[in-house]
Order: C-alpha cells, then structure tokens, then sequence
C-alpha cells in the first residue's frame, strides 16, 4: 500500500502521462504517441458496448504492438483522403483514478476523456471512458493497454482520426 504522499507523486506521473498523451494525439504527434507503448501493447475500442469479447465479436480497434505501429505508419504516409487535411483535436481528460496495482507491477488507471474533432465535414465530439494498464519501462510509464469505450460505440464512426 502506497503511503499518501507516494500515492500523490504517483497520481502526478499518471496524471502528466495521461495529459503527454492526450496533447500529441490531438498535435498529430503519432510517432512520439507510438513511442508510448510498451513492446506487448494492446489497443482496444470496443463496438457494441464495453463488455465483449474482442477475440469473438467485432471491434472499432482491436490492436497489438505491431498493428499499432503499422497504423501509426499508415497514418504518416498522407494517404487517409478523410485525414485532408487533417482534423483539428483537442481533448479533456477528466475523472483519473489510479484502480490497483497488477500482479507484475502494472497500473490499472482509469479516465474519462471528451474529443472535440473540427474537419471539413463536421464538428463532432466524442465521449469516451479510457482504461490503462501503465508500466515502468526504463523508470518511465508506458502504456501496456488501452481500452476506449466510446459513449456512442452503437452508433457509425466515419472517421477514426481521432483515435489514431
């Protein structure tokens, strides 16, 4: 169990990370966003609700390590024609809570996150509830998972810009 104050300066690293995080997905940062996860990273955004089974039902994302760099890379080509020019991001992250310490260390942290996407199209926003398995790596955190569950994961996404 932490003590109050190794409770606070956890909160803090947890809290800047998540904020790090947030301002290079809305700066288009991807490769610097990439450099996030750790080698085993998961990213998840459910379909559907937040409860299925990722490996049995369909998801919006549902990627491991190298399908997150391929993503990452796609996006860098300048090829996504729903990506031109680009869509203006910024998000609020709110609500973080550190959940528990995970057998091999790992921290269970979760967030609340609002996205306010601008493109030629429309201006939209995206609520979503974030849950994060973070680890040391090297005395930094890293993301080892990351699940999204978007508010109106029922309803047509026509872009996934803002997701990465």
């Amino acid at each position: 169990m932490l003590s109050r104050e190794g409770n606070a300066t956890l909160m803090g690293a947890v809290t800047t990370f998540l904020y790090r995080e947030a301002r290079l997905q809305d700066e288009h940062q991807y490769e610097a966003w990439e450099k996030l996860w750790t080698d085993d990273g998961v990213y998840w955004v459910p379909a559907n609700g937040a409860d299925i089974d990722p490996e049995r039902q369909m998801s919006i994302i549902y990627d491991n390590r190298s399908r997150i760099a391929l993503r990452v890379r796609q996006l860098m080509t300048g090829k996504h024609f729903t990506q031109t020019p680009q869509s203006n991001l910024r998000r609020l992250v709110s609500n973080i809570e550190l959940m528990d310490e995970q057998a091999g260390g790992d921290l269970a942290v979760a967030s609340n996150s609002l996205i306010f996407e601008s493109s030629l199209r429309d201006d939209t926003l995206w609520a979503a509830r974030n849950e994060y398995r973070l680890r040391h790596v090297d005395g930094e955190l890293r993301m080892a998972y990351k699940k999204v569950v978007l508010v109106n994961n029922d309803k047509a996404i026509y872009t996934l810009s803002f997701l990465v």
